[in-house]
């Protein structure tokens, strides 16, 4: 199995990026992980403006050259793990700024005149990690679990990906946030989860 995974926080010291190191120790070990990738949206200064105009056209963007390397990571990757931060009750904006231009027709799905487009990235699965000052059940009960709702069914399902898991850490400021135990339990689910 190939994995990638996109790192989206500003700062290599934060909680975020701690998560992600576990999800690459875990990984390591796992004997069903044939490669990790990590794509560091921020390091590397990914520009998450959409931009349409008489050059640039939105038709036209499954074939943008300036994403032709992010592509090919996506199609590349079995398993896509997605670390990031909640910020009023949403990914960052870098991160759906990387949705608004990566996940493009004719590359990640396909009109076909119904309801209901052809999805073009089936066969791989989703991993969301993401951490909160919040407690939790915020994202659940105060916001109708917009966050699982936007993940899932307005993206991943919409471009073909069924399997898509969330670890939703909250309390995460919090000197009882319970850290170590939480970053164990992404560790151990990366060490041992297959495809």
């Amino acid at each position: 199995m190939n994995m990638l995974a996109i790192y989206v926080h500003p700062n290599h010291q934060s909680l975020s990026h701690a998560f992600l190191r576990e999800v690459l120790r875990g990984s390591e070990e796992n004997e069903n992980v044939t490669e990790t990738r990590v794509l560091d949206l921020y390091e590397e200064g990914f520009d998450p403006v959409l931009v349409f105009n008489e050059k640039k056209r939105r038709r036209d963007m499954h074939a943008d050259p300036q994403l032709s390397r992010h592509r090919e990571l996506l199609l590349w990757a079995d398993k896509i793990v997605f670390v990031y931060p909640i910020w009023w009750g949403r990914p960052p904006a870098m991160l759906m700024g990387f949705i608004d231009r990566m996940f493009a027709s004719n590359f990640a799905y396909r009109d076909k005149g119904g309801m209901l487009p052809e999805g073009l990235l089936k066969g791989r699965s989703v991993v969301c990690i993401s951490v909160m000052k919040g407690p939790t059940g915020y994202l659940q009960y105060w916001l109708g679990n917009a966050h699982r709702i936007l993940m899932r069914k307005a993206l991943f399902n919409y471009v073909g990906i069924q399997k898509v898991k969330f670890f939703e850490f909250g309390n995460m400021e919090s000197p009882k946030g319970k850290h170590e135990r939480k970053l164990d339990k992404i560790y151990r689910y990366f060490r041992a989860v297959a495809a």
